[in-house]
């Protein structure tokens, strides 16, 4: 993912759980802050250890970034998010995997096909 594209910064993930909305499914929780002044969206990807082991944890983050890499046109930009990967995510294949992104980003009301301008 494209260094403009990253939410990195601790006090930046900070403001998006404390001050931004959140959805769900089985597989993701996400959350979005918006952020009107910035020209495009930022992600941020938490693995915690409950879902396994550090090979586990990269490769989720590694599709989840695909996902998103090849879904971009998708998002709404001006927004932080932060995906979460819950455990069940972590025995699923690469297209159930873009599918439940999918599902959680139409959820949200995020994808740019949804948003009235």
């Amino acid at each position: 993912m494209e260094k403009a594209y990253r939410l990195a910064k601790r006090e930046d993930f900070g403001k998006v759980y404390r001050h931004g909305k959140s959805v769900a499914n089985h597989q993701f929780v996400l959350y979005y802050f918006s952020r009107p002044r910035q020209e495009n969206f930022r992600l941020g990807i938490s693995a915690s250890k409950k879902i396994g082991n550090a090979v586990v944890r990269n490769r989720m983050r590694r599709c989840i970034k695909e996902v998103i890499r090849l879904n971009k046109e998708l998002l709404t930009n001006g927004y932080d998010y932060i995906v979460i990967v819950r455990k069940p995510a972590a025995e699923m294949s690469y297209q159930e995997l873009e599918k439940s992104i999918k599902h959680v980003i139409r959820k949200a009301s995020l994808n740019k096909r949804n948003v009235m301008v």
